[in-house]
């Protein structure tokens, strides 16, 4: 690197919520070998509240281009801004030929990436992909920003979230939510698919449970999970309804973090925001059906997994081709709880 040009790398980013979080375990490795380099990430807008809240980016850069479009009018243009700004490096995380073309338009020096779909030309540091080497996504984040060939370090960093009292407190009073409970967080949805969708009658039958210990629940979801935690907050029952507070298309993603982070536990299908409450350090039993921890499970050591023995599982299919959904329906209630016992037991104890 020439002197006094400063080490500048640009990263761009995936385009889902958890590989988003996974994502970050890459900034801490780059911020670990080289303590003074300075990461922007290119990544669509809906992730700045996810890049906001980890230290090591300097800055998200919006992605102005929709996930799959070419429109390259438009990245040319952005091409031309980023060029300004004398990246030393390009990281390009998805595998498609459409996400390394920015950083080769901005004539970046360095352009780093796995061989992926056609792109021989458009990356300079190529690195061919041995799955059995790296089986983990955040291993082969990782790998990239190491020099080629270097070993995975021993420990691998977990992605940790940060956020601030004052707007932890601020969304808390917005929602009018009280602190006079524990808070058990129960996350149903996934935009995957109904296959990673743990019944809803067995999220209904945790919060009851939860509820008469002395705990309350909230139920957070996106807009399109409005109806799995309707039918999650009416089955609980009128009894309970007090405590079971629906929040399900009622927060941004920033207050969804903010408000994952006061749950003193957690359970979540395979999810965005399972990996978030991961990168929160929240105690978390994680529900798994047709996909499988192997290569994307939450990198925290409180976290439990749940997973199926059924010979067709995991499938990796979005619906059950046998339109039964055993996978997930023979996950019962009493092993989630078991598991969030042990859990609660051992975080509630904790000054």
């Amino acid at each position: 690197m020439a002197k006094g040009k400063a080490d500048k790398i640009l990263i761009i980013g995936p385009s889902w919520v958890g590989d988003m979080v996974m994502a970050q375990t890459l900034f801490m490795t780059l911020k670990r070998h080289r303590p003074d380099c300075v990461i922007d990430v290119l990544a669509p807008a809906w992730s700045q509240p996810l890049l906001d809240r980890m230290p090591q980016v300097r800055k998200g850069i919006p992605m102005p281009v929709g996930h799959g479009e070419l429109k390259l009018g438009i990245r040319r243009k952005l091409a031309g801004h980023l060029r300004e700004e004398q990246y030393r490096q390009a990281i390009v995380l998805p595998n498609s030929f459409k996400s390394a073309l920015i950083p080769w338009m901005a004539k970046i020096p360095l352009r780093t990436g796995w061989q992926g779909e056609l792109r021989y030309g458009l990356l300079n540091d190529r690195r061919t992909l041995d799955k059995e080497r790296y089986p983990l996504m955040v291993e082969r984040f990782i790998a990239l920003g190491l020099p080629k060939g270097e070993p995975m370090p021993a420990q691998l960093p977990h992605p940790a979230l940060q956020t601030t009292p004052a707007n932890v407190l601020f969304v808390r009073k917005h929602f009018s939510l009280n602190d006079d409970r524990p808070v058990l967080i129960l996350c149903p949805g996934a935009e995957f698919g109904e296959a990673k969708r743990w019944p809803a009658p067995h999220y209904a039958s945790i919060a009851r449970q939860r509820i008469e210990e002395g705990w309350q629940v909230w139920l957070m979801g996106s807009e399109n999970d409005r109806q799995v935690t309707a039918q999650i907050k009416s089955a609980t029952g009128n009894e309970h309804a007090a405590y079971c507070h629906d929040l399900a298309g009622k927060t941004s993603l920033s207050e969804a973090i903010d408000l994952l982070s006061l749950g003193d536990a957690v359970v979540s299908n395979d999810s965005g925001l399972m990996h978030i409450a991961a990168a929160l350090n929240r105690p978390l039993v994680a529900i798994y059906g047709s996909t499988s921890p192997a290569f994307t499970p939450p990198l925290n050591d409180q976290a439990r997994l749940i997973t199926s023995d059924l010979k067709c599982a995991p499938c990796f299919k979005r619906t059950c081709r046998f339109g039964h959904n055993h996978c997930l329906v023979e996950q019962q209630p009493g092993n989630v709880l078991a598991e969030l016992h042990k859990l609660t037991r051992q975080s509630l104890a904790q000054p």
